[in-house]
C-alpha cells in the first residue's frame, strides 16, 4: 500500500521538516559515496537531538558523528567523528578494536557524559565528557572485561554482566535501560549508568541471567522478547518497550523491579500474538517497530516496516494514533510513498529522539535514505 501523492504538511499536525543531515537524494534513492566525509551517512540507525547537540549513529559507517548545534542548513558536516581515526575511514573496528566501533546503533546524553551501544562488539562505550575532537577514545568499556575483547556475552554464557547486539540504551527516571537484543533480554540498572563489571540489578524478559532463547523457549506471552530494540517514559513513572521482532510496543505501568510481564501491548491484539500482516491496511498495526520515543505521555513508534512515524498525544490501553509522518494516512505504508525522496518521506526509520525544549524537535534516523531529518512541531 501506499501513495505517491505529496501530503499536506497540515496533516502531520504541526510537524514540518527543519533540517536533512546525510543524503541529500534529490528525487531518489542516493548511495552515499566508498569514501565517506563528516557530511555523508550511511544507514543511520539511532540520534539524539537537543538544545546543544546532534549526535547520530552512522552505523553502515562505523561510526558515530556530532554536530555542536542544531544545522541551520541540510547536508550541513559533523565536527567531530568517534569510532574512525579521521573523516574518511571506514569499516568495522578500524583502528583497533580499543576505540573502534562495529555497527553502532545506541545513544544516551546524561548532562556531560556520551554512552554508546557499540552494538557488535557486544559493549557500551562511554565519554565522561562530550568528545570535542575526533578519534578520542572512551573512557570506559561496559560488557567487556577489556576493550580489545569483542565476542558475544564476553566469550562465554550470558550473564549480568554481559551482552549479545546491545542496540538500545535510555536513561529513563534515573533508571539505565539496555536492550540486550541478542539475549533476548532487557537489562537494567536502577542507579543510573553502571560502572564496568557492574551486574544488572533487573534481567527483563529472561527467567535468570544464564537464559537467551527467544520468547522465553515458548510462545510470544507478556514477559517476552524476540527482539527488544528501544525505550520510552511512560506517563506515571512507567516504561514502553519495543518489542521489534513481535511487532508489538509492550507497556509497564511503574518501572519494573523484578522479571513480570508487561501491563500494555500496542500493536497487537493480546499479548499472545506477535505476527504481522504486511498486505492489508496497516491502521492500527506495527511492522518491526525498531525506535520510541516519548514526551510528556505522548508517544512515537518508528514503524520501521511500514516505513512511517506514528504519533499519538496521550497513550493508555488503547492505540489509536493521531497522526502518520510521511504517508497520506494511517494505512499506507509505501517506501518513500512509492514515490521520488522527498523531506517528508521515510525508507525504514529506524531511531527516534523526541526532544521538547526550546523547540519542539523529533529527530528521525531514515535509514533506508541514508539520512536523518530533524522535524520540528509549529
Amino acid at each position: 500500500m501506499g501513495s505517491g501523492a505529496p501530503v499536506p504538511l497540515a496533516a502531520y499536525g504541526g510537524w514540518v521538516p527543519r533540517v536533512v543531515l546525510g543524503a541529500p537524494a534529490p528525487g531518489g534513492l542516493l548511495l552515499p559515496p566508498a569514501q565517506p566525509t563528516a557530511a555523508w551517512l550511511y544507514a543511520p540507525r539511532a540520534v539524539h537531538v537537543d538544545d546543544e547537540l546532534v549526535i547520530v549513529a552512522d552505523t553502515g559507517n562505523h561510526r558515530v558523528l556530532i554536530w555542536q548545534a542544531v544545522p541551520d542548513a541540510d547536508g550541513a558536516p559533523a565536527a567531530v567523528v568517534l569510532g574512525q581515526p579521521d573523516e574518511h575511514s571506514e569499516g568495522p573496528g578500524a583502528g583497533g578494536p580499543a576505540r573502534g566501533m562495529h555497527l553502532p546503533t545506541g545513544i544516551v546524553r546524561d548532562g556531560d557524559r556520551l554512552v554508546i551501544a557499540d552494538a557488535w562488539h557486544h559493549r557500551l562505550l562511554i565519554w565522561d565528557s562530550i568528545p570535542t575532537r575526533t578519534d578520542t577514545p572512551p573512557d570506559h568499556v561496559i560488557g567487556q572485561p577489556y576493550a580489545t575483547v569483542t565476542e558475544p556475552n564476553s566469550g562465554g554464557e550470558p550473564s549480568a554482566t554481559t551482552f549479545y547486539w546491545p542496540f538500545g540504551i535510555a536513561l529513563l527516571d534515573g533508571r539505565f535501560y539496555v536492550a540486550d537484543t541478542g539475549n533476548r533480554r532487557v537489562l537494567i540498572w536502577h542507579d543510573g549508568i553502571p560502572a564496568p563489571g557492574q551486574p544488572a540489578d533487573v534481567i527483563l524478559g529472561q527467567p535468570g541471567p544464564a537464559a537467551r532463547e527467544e520468547n522465553r523457549g515458548g510462545p510470544v506471552a507478556a514477559d517476552s522478547f524476540r527482539w527488544p530494540h528501544d525505550f520510552a517514559p511512560m506517563a506515571g513513572g512507567g516504561v514502553w518497550i519495543a518489542d521489534a521482532g513481535n511487532h508489538r510496543v509492550l507497556g509497564w505501568k511503574t518501572h519494573p523491579a523484578s522479571d513480570q510481564p508487561a501491563d500494555l501491548v500496542l500493536g497487537q491484539e493480546d499479548f499472545a500474538s506477535g505476527g504481522e500482516f504486511p498486505y492489508q491496511s496497516q491502521v492500527g498495526r506495527l511492522r518491526f517497530p525498531y525506535g520510541i520515543a516519548g514526551v510528556d505521555g505522548a508517544l512515537a513508534v518508528a514503524d520501521t516496516a511500514n516505513n512511517r512515524v506514528l504519533l499519538q498525544e496521550s497513550v493508555s490501553q488503547v492505540w489509536a494514533p493521531t497522526t502518520a509522518l510521511a504517508q497520506p494516512d494511517l494505512g499506507a505504508n509505501g517506501e518513500n510513498r512509492w514515490d521520488q525522496v522527498s523531506a517528508d518521506t521515510l525508507c525504514w526509520p529506524y531511531g527516534l529522539c523526541w526532544h521538547a525544549g526550546e523547540r519542539e524537535l523529533l529527530a528521525i534516523a531514515d535509514s533506508g535514505n541514508n539520512r536523518v531529518v530533524i522535524w520540528e512541531r509549529r
